[in-house]
């Protein structure tokens, strides 16, 4: 398996595009999936990234880094957010390795923690995540924030 920083020019860029909004998006939203991952793909910030799990040419994993997962903790960054493992990927670590890698690529780009929420109970905690509250949503529901220190 490879993990895959999705960029300008990158073949996997149109499917995982696709992919990604599959898996997390709606009827309405294809254009904001597409645009987010064109513009991060181009941009010379740090932050938002991309990245696919690749086995034998196949998408098989994802996640992204971003500035704000959609929700009221605007002071924390970044975030890790679309983390998914297709079905018969799954029980194998590939989630284990996204989240280590992610860990890793914001430790390098000088952050010191990383951030997520969820809806999923006892996932996170079994790779060393905290959790450490509730993020709002803009409809004004709750959901479970986690966090974890880099390696930096």
């Amino acid at each position: 398996m490879e993990i895959i920083e999705l960029r300008n020019k990158n073949q996997f860029l149109d499917q995982a595009i696709q992919v990604f909004w599959t898996q997390w998006g709606s009827e309405e939203n294809f254009k904001f999936y597409e645009d987010a991952i064109l513009q991060s793909a181009t941009t010379s910030s740090d932050i938002p990234r991309f990245y696919v799990a690749v086995e034998e040419g196949e998408i098989i994993g994802t996640y992204a880094i971003l500035r704000n997962d959609i929700n009221s903790r605007q002071d924390l960054c970044p975030w890790l957010a679309c983390l998914y493992v297709t079905e018969e990927h799954r029980g194998k670590g590939i989630g284990a390795k996204l989240l280590e890698h992610g860990l890793e690529v914001v430790a390098e780009k000088g952050y010191d923690n990383l951030y997520l929420t969820t809806d999923l109970d006892n996932y996170y905690e079994r790779y060393g995540w905290k959790n450490s509250g509730l993020a709002y949503g803009p409809g004004g529901g709750s959901i479970k924030l986690y966090e974890k220190k880099t390696a930096k």
